[in-house]
């Protein structure tokens, strides 16, 4: 009966995983003119990184490992690699010597087409989870 709730369990997992991704992207859009952080440098996008969740376990009949997937997991949240973007204005407090202002290297157009596609697994996770609940009822209307 533990491999019953394995569906909602990954489902789950998957929730979690694509509200941190949409987490991050919401910092992401909301410090995309952020030219002065903390540490005195522009904002840095960040991703979320995720990995498959396996466990390896113990099969007692054959003595033997078996390794199973439990969804996903948070590896963490990186700093985007690509490069911060140069804007001309010399009127910004934090423009160089030449004028030019070091911008966060965030993208507005590609947040919001990464936003969507995280709310759409979410919603497919949500539909998951829906669905199996619903099985889950009718079995139980079966051994009425």
């Amino acid at each position: 009966m533990n491999d019953a709730f394995m569906g909602m369990r990954i489902s789950s997992s998957g929730l979690t995983a694509e509200r941190l991704r949409m987490d991050t992207i919401s910092s992401n859009v909301a410090n995309a003119t952020t030219t002065r952080g903390a540490n005195g440098k522009p904002y840095i996008r960040k991703i979320a990184v995720f990995q498959e969740n396996l466990q390896q376990e113990l099969d007692k009949t054959t003595g033997t490992y078996k390794t199973s997937f439990k969804g996903v997991k948070s590896v963490g949240i990186v700093n985007d690699a690509s490069p911060l973007r140069r804007v001309y204005d010399p009127t910004n407090p934090d423009a160089g010597k030449d004028g030019y202002v070091s911008m966060p290297n965030v993208n507005i157009t590609n947040e919001m087409a990464d936003m969507v596609a995280s709310t759409r697994a979410y919603e497919a996770n949500v539909s998951a989870m829906a669905a199996e609940k619903s099985m889950f009822s009718k079995a139980l209307e079966i051994g009425k």
